[in-house]
């Protein structure tokens, strides 16, 4: 390497300031063959002339346009190398990400409407799918009374990829799982047996499409189930008093997990 004086060239600083990148990106590109300052001082410092930092601009271009440094050496070096090629496919590459990224973008999107709003569909598809009885105003309420929530962190989770077919099977399973409730209630069934709890852990299951549901949290369901005057209606137009039979076999069916019921808490 011929020696030189600073002014027949850039330092490693000079250029770094220069072309925006970092010292040690500069010293990488150097060790590895792919820009090598093409003078050096007495004292033994790097210089670049104009030639090398024309290169240092094309790399720098290059690696912007997302080619790796394997390419670009190939493409700088190899004097037969096809560059409009190289480019085309490197502009279909980007046209993919581009196209990633907009997915990406929209489903960011639903994440954020499904953690604002609940339910990600009009209040047209709301009806159809849940029924008349159904407000639309409830998921509204959902989120200023549980938002800060895990378990709403994760029902918006479980929300924003879900559209109407999606929902009314989630409708559906839990409506199957009523009528089977309101039969075993005609059927006797007693709490704590094992027809009992069968239907105990596929509530779990079920509710699962909502948010994971632990026994405890299932117990304190079954209180809510009964004691809220909405929700209570709901079971007993079903069947009268399954409200109350519904939380009497959560209970019985928490009793064989070892959990009480008298003090089971949101856990």
């Amino acid at each position: 390497m011929p020696d030189a004086t600073d002014a027949d060239g850039l330092t490693v600083g000079q250029v770094s300031t220069s072309l925006g990148v970092t010292v040690r990106t500069l010293h990488h590109w150097d060790e590895i063959g792919l820009a090598r300052p093409s003078l050096r001082t007495a004292g033994g410092y790097r210089l670049y002339t104009a030639g090398d930092l024309e290169r240092l601009h094309r790399i720098v271009v290059y690696r912007e346009l997302g080619l790796g440094l394997d390419r670009i050496r190939a493409v700088l070096d190899d004097p037969t190398a096809d560059v409009p090629g190289a480019l085309r496919a490197q502009r279909t590459q980007v046209a993919e990400r581009i196209e990633r990224l907009k997915e990406l973008s929209a489903g960011l999107d639903r994440m954020i409407d499904a953690h604002e709003r609940g339910l990600l569909l009009t209040v047209e598809q709301q009806a159809a799918i849940f029924g008349p009885q159904w407000n639309p105003d409830w998921p509204v309420q959902a989120r200023q009374r549980y938002g800060d929530t895990t378990q709403w962190q994760q029902y918006a989770e479980r929300s924003a990829s879900r559209g109407p077919e999606e929902w009314q099977a989630v409708t559906d399973a839990m409506a199957g799982l009523e009528r089977a409730l309101g039969d075993a209630m005609d059927a006797s069934v007693t709490p704590g047996s094992p027809e009992a709890n069968q239907l105990v852990e596929r509530h779990r299951e079920v509710f699962a499409s909502y948010f994971p549901l632990t026994r405890q949290m299932q117990v304190c369901l079954g209180r809510m189930y009964e004691a809220e005057p909405g929700f209570a209606a709901h079971y007993d137009g079903i069947r009268a008093g399954l409200a109350t039979w519904f939380r009497r076999i959560i209970d019985a069916g928490a009793r064989a997990h070892g959990i009480d019921p008298d003090t089971a808490t949101w856990q």
